[in-house]
């Protein structure tokens, strides 16, 4: 398998940022680490050699950076109107730095991308394939946490809402909601096992919000037996990114 290694640097950030490449050919995968936020996450777990009959086969290739969720939503240090500043600045180095430096990579700047994430990567990629539909056309979203406000006390603002999917996906109509309606489908996906708590209600009540809405997706409700675990996401993202490749 194909795999290197970057530092792309972020003006907003104001630093370098680790991605890991994986694979030659194939639909671009973006994958948004957990609250870990380490960008070989997905080597380290087992998800890369889960997946490497897709890579290697060029049917998808992964680009996995690092996030800053220690400076945004799991920072309980500072306020969160300065926290989800961070945050905007890290969607900033992802659509003006990454996604420009992947369509390089990839020789095109017509393709449409993948993301997906587990846990609270699964809100990011959910929250970037919501806001950015022309440029993600799938989202995986294993165990996710959906209403953001749980990391912030539940203080909201104008720029912390529309962050927050549950909220500001309820009142998504006319044009804006037909251009998420045309453009993108997400796979919503949680157990019902341990440490499923918050994830599945979550994940049922966006699945709701996107039935009501008619925005495309698929809700996947695992067994009791499922927990919150690398091993089930694996097994999560192995069905779900196969039958893609059908």
């Amino acid at each position: 398998m194909q795999k290197k290694h970057e530092l792309i640097y972020s003006p907003a950030l104001g630093y370098e940022l680790h991605v890991w490449c994986y694979g030659h050919w194939g639909v671009p995968l973006l994958v948004f680490p957990s609250a870990a936020g380490m960008a070989h996450e997905w080597e380290e777990n087992g998800m890369v050699a889960s997946l490497s009959p897709l890579i290697d086969s060029g049917k998808i290739k992964l680009y996995c950076p690092e996030n800053n969720v220690s400076q945004s939503w799991t920072n309980r240090h500072e306020h969160p109107a300065d926290r989800v500043k961070r945050h905007q600045d890290y969607e900033n180095f992802i659509l003006t730095n990454l996604l420009p430096w992947i369509y390089a990579d990839c020789q095109s700047e017509k393709l449409s991308l993948f993301t997906a994430g587990c846990s609270l990567g699964a809100y990011y990629a959910a929250n970037f394939a919501l806001k950015n539909p022309d440029h993600f056309q799938y989202a995986l979203c294993m165990s996710g946490r959906y209403q953001i406000t749980q990391f912030t006390d539940g203080f909201s603002n104008s720029d912390i809402y529309f962050n927050n999917p549950i909220d500001y996906v309820a009142n998504l109509d006319g044009s804006a909601l037909e251009h998420v309606q045309k453009n993108t489908h997400l796979t919503l996906v949680c157990g019902q096992g341990a440490y499923e708590e918050g994830c599945i209600e979550e994940t049922q009540k966006l699945g709701e919000i996107f039935r009501q809405k008619g925005i495309s997706h698929q809700l996947d409700i695992w067994g009791y037996d499922v927990s919150h675990d690398w091993y089930w996401w694996r097994r999560q993202a192995v069905h779900h990114l196969s039958q893609l490749q059908d």
